[in-house]
């Protein structure tokens, strides 16, 4: 059985859960590589990765390069003499830094590879519509998440499931992954499998184009792009009023398949219940956020908010 000494590297959420697990389990870890701290938000307070929280509090060996090229950080690297490195949720690394551990460096990814490589595979998946998705774990090579695959496992999608609540259901399988995929390495019996080249289905970087919903798409698209952003980055639409234009962004919604004669986009209210027409029915809207209020229920919302005759979610 091989001593295993880990450096590991991640920077959001997903990644503390995972190494929090680790350290649960005593796995040696002698180093945590994070993003570099950065300023962010109106003030520009600067902000710290979750993953650096979490390695500060537990007193791990904590290095935050900016290049990770630089002879200096690769230096300090090689002197944490680690012979495994695991990746959740990174930058794409240099070949110098991807291949200098003995036993090298895996990636866990949160789909089931070879699609939705990138860097939101988990929006996509929901934006898309599927199913079903999962987690794998694949030692790095020099393109994107296009290594040879060690483990995968799979779940199920509900169809009322936003991205908020399978990003957890992911993370606590990646998790259990991770581990299983350190005990083929520690144990030598490691049987990996190659990734076809060309995939159909790929998870490019949310944008905020990305966010716009098309009121002319279907019901279905629609409520997917939905609860793909539920609750970040989140769907967004203009919308006009009284004559006047503003944004709001969307969270949890319903669908209602149906027949009718308005026109598509129009936002039908009481004085409880918001509906937007669509192409083939209605999409019921639970939470929004108004451009200068804060995310609210609907029902509150229109405590003290109205929608004219008039109000119509826009286009382009």
């Amino acid at each position: 059985m091989k001593d295993l000494k880990i450096v590991f590297m991640g920077t959001p959420d997903f990644a503390v859960a995972i190494l929090d697990r680790l350290i649960k389990e005593n796995h040696n870890i002698v180093g945590v590589i994070t993003a570099p701290d950065k300023p962010a938000g109106r003030g520009r307070k600067i902000n710290e990765s979750a993953v650096k929280k979490y390695a500060v509090q537990n007193n791990l060996k904590l290095l935050q390069p900016t290049n990770l090229k630089d002879p200096l950080f690769i230096e300090e690297l090689k002197s944490l003499e680690a012979n495994l490195q695991i990746i959740v949720a990174f930058r794409m690394l240099p070949e110098v830094v991807w291949n200098m551990p003995e036993l090298g460096t895996f990636n866990l990814h949160a789909s089931l590879l070879p699609d939705y490589r990138g860097a939101a595979p988990i929006n996509w998946a929901i934006i898309n519509g599927e199913e079903k998705t999962g987690v794998s774990t694949f030692f790095l090579d020099d393109k994107i998440d296009t290594g040879e695959i060690i483990l995968q496992k799979e779940t199920t999608i509900a169809e009322n499931e936003t991205v908020g609540v399978l990003h957890d259901k992911l993370m606590h399988l990646g998790s259990d992954l991770v581990i299983e995929t350190l005990d083929l390495i520690k144990n030598d019996s490691v049987i990996t499998s190659t990734q076809p080249e060309k995939v159909a289905k790929s998870a490019y970087k949310i944008h905020t184009s990305t966010c716009q919903i098309d009121w002319s798409d279907t019901l279905e698209n629609i409520y997917n792009l939905i609860r793909g952003l539920n609750p970040y980055p989140a769907a967004w639409s203009n919308f006009i009023t009284s004559n006047k234009e503003s944004k709001l962004k969307i969270f949890d919604v319903e669908k209602e398949i149906a027949e009718h004669k308005y026109e598509i986009g129009k936002i039908i209210a009481t004085k409880k219940t918001m509906k937007v027409a669509v192409k083939n029915g209605f999409l019921h809207i639970h939470s929004l956020q108004i451009s200068g209020k804060k995310r609210m229920d609907i029902a509150s919302l229109l405590n003290g908010f109205s929608f004219g005759d008039d109000a119509m979610m826009l286009q382009n």
